[in-house]
């Protein structure tokens, strides 16, 4: 049973605001209030989950931690069924916890929305900087298609600026090798966003990855030059005529078969008075 699509919720203040403060771990100790234990095997990866790869190392250095102290934070999960819950945030807890042989977990259980567990999924990897910045971008991308949140909400949310949601989802259209040097990390986020505007994007990432390029003159050559297309002359000439008569400056935008637009600009009130005198005379 998928839960009920509701109104999101504020989640700028990351997990805290949907477990709860007294859920949350204090000096070190596994919190008594706000959580319950769940066996292991009851609970299943969450469907929106942003990060992809969770190396076994780092995962090891937990379970190691794991044994000592136990799981000190709750996982946030949410009820599929009897028996059954899918996690939400904190999914690589989980993994480590079954490193480490545990049968058990504290869990935090609350009625999510899908896109509500997507937000909450991406917040706790941001906040922790799990994802990398394909897997960031790929879970923003999925907030505006699926859920159809605008890129000021995503920034609201997430608790990241406008531009930065904006450029980051823009590496998806980066080419397909372009993005796998990316994620295993031979090329850095701002090395990627010098490659957006190139026009050879490949060639431009191989130098750089054999350090025959700097950042500032990828920069440079990713440059596009403004190409100007010749305006077609009879338009030419009636935007001259029409300016003449009205002694403002006229531009003729022809789009074809689809029509076109004729701007007039104008620069104080007295001319926009003076155009609309002249539109009223017939």
């Amino acid at each position: 049973m998928t839960p009920k699509e509701e109104r999101p919720r504020g989640l700028g203040r990351g997990l805290s605001a949907l477990i709860g403060d007294e859920a949350m771990p204090t000096r070190g100790e596994v919190p008594a209030k706000g959580s319950r234990t769940l066996p292991i095997a009851f609970l299943k990866p969450g469907r929106f989950q942003p990060r992809k790869d969770f190396a076994y190392d780092a995962l090891a250095e937990l379970a190691a931690s794991i044994r000592e102290k136990g799981v000190l934070t709750p996982i946030l999960v949410r009820p599929l069924g009897p028996d059954s819950y899918e996690i939400v945030a904190g999914e690589r807890r989980w993994r480590a916890a079954q490193l480490a042989k545990l049968h058990d977990v504290p869990v935090v259980v609350r009625d999510l929305a899908d896109a509500e567990a997507l937000e909450i999924a991406i917040i706790e990897n941001v906040q922790r900087a799990d994802l990398n910045v394909l897997e960031e971008a790929a879970a923003y991308q999925e907030l505006m298609e699926r859920f159809h949140r605008t890129q000021e909400q995503i920034a609201q949310q997430v608790g990241k600026s406008r531009p930065h949601v904006a450029n980051t989802v823009r590496l998806l259209r980066l080419p397909q090798p372009v993005q796998v040097w990316l994620r295993e990390g031979k090329l850095t986020a701002g090395h990627a966003r010098t490659l957006l505007n190139s026009h050879h994007p490949e060639k431009v990432a191989i130098e750089i990855m054999a350090g025959q390029m700097t950042v500032r003159q990828a920069e440079r050559r990713s440059i596009k030059t403004k190409i100007i297309i010749p305006k077609d002359p009879n338009l030419a000439d009636l935007e001259a005529s029409i300016s003449n008569k009205l002694g403002l400056k006229i531009q003729i935008i022809h789009k074809g078969d689809k029509g076109g637009e004729v701007r007039i600009a104008y620069s104080s009130l007295e001319q926009l008075e003076e155009i609309t005198r002249r539109l009223n005379r017939s």
